[in-house]
């Protein structure tokens, strides 16, 4: 009587995320850990992903706690270093990689995105001083700028492919976003190329900074999946599709970028 009740459980929730239209996840079998959707991130890109009260927060977090709740699993979010994400990822020590992660040619070689469900702007961070008055500035004949980046972002992606791979200046990389608004700050470097939400937030909270009114590059972010499971990105991308459909994603990114 047991394996007939158990049966028909299981038949019921079968049918139910069907008659939703996504697909079921079998966690047992194919998710990092049983149960559970693993993201993996680092908490230092406010308002994506933060720490708040020991806990971590943002857009990124709120997207993967409703893309969990969607396929019936437990949302488990690891913090690591950004150029480790992928990796595990691609280890399966992860499911997702959610970060305010740029989708690259470069990246795409290494896992599969998710559908883009929303849009960066790289932007430039000088202090109010400064002889860099515009983007332009950096790519002047002559130019020799100290850059500075968190490492492996698309802000060290593109600074190093236009301006150090080109001779108009170095590019000095750190482990955290803060830490280069800091070198920033302290003199040793000329300006900082970043995400905007974040670099508001810097500027914000360190007198003395400003940001550049033109835009350095407008890039898309996606969420970064193992290309040996299949099964879990059809689940995951097709929920978060639902959610992007169905308007929950905006009401996220609003929440934390108000409409100016």
């Amino acid at each position: 009587m047991k394996k007939i009740i158990a049966a028909a459980m299981a038949l019921a929730m079968v049918l139910a995320l069907a008659a939703c239209g996504q697909k079921p996840v079998e966690s047992d079998s194919f998710t990092a850990n049983p149960g559970k959707l693993t993201m993996a991130t680092n908490a230092a890109f406010p308002p994506y992903e933060y720490l708040e009260g020991g806990e971590i927060v943002g857009i990124d977090a709120e997207i993967a706690g409703a893309i969990a709740e969607k396929l019936g699993l437990e949302l488990q979010i690891d913090d690591m270093e950004f150029d480790s994400i992928i990796e595990a990822v691609k280890g399966g020590k992860a499911d997702i990689g959610l970060a305010g992660m740029t989708v690259t040619d470069e990246r795409k070689e290494a896992v599969d995105f998710t559908a883009t469900y929303a849009t960066g702007v790289q932007v430039v961070i000088v202090t109010e001083d400064s002889a860099i008055t515009s983007v332009d500035d950096l790519f002047v004949e002559g130019a020799n700028t100290t850059i500075g980046v968190q490492r492996n972002t698309t802000g060290d992606l593109y600074c190093t492919w236009d301006i150090q791979d080109e001779g108009l200046g170095t590019v000095e990389r750190y482990s955290k976003g803060a830490d280069a608004v800091q070198a920033l700050k302290t003199g040793k470097v000329d300006c900082v190329v970043i995400d905007n939400e974040p670099a508001k937030a810097f500027v914000s909270a360190i007198e003395g900074l400003k940001i550049l009114d033109t835009e350095y590059a407008i890039e898309d972010y996606a969420g970064a999946m193992n290309k040996n499971n299949p099964e879990l990105y059809d689940s995951v991308n097709a929920a978060l599709q639902s959610l992007i459909t169905d308007g929950t994603v905006q009401k996220i990114i609003d929440k934390y970028i108000p409409a100016e």
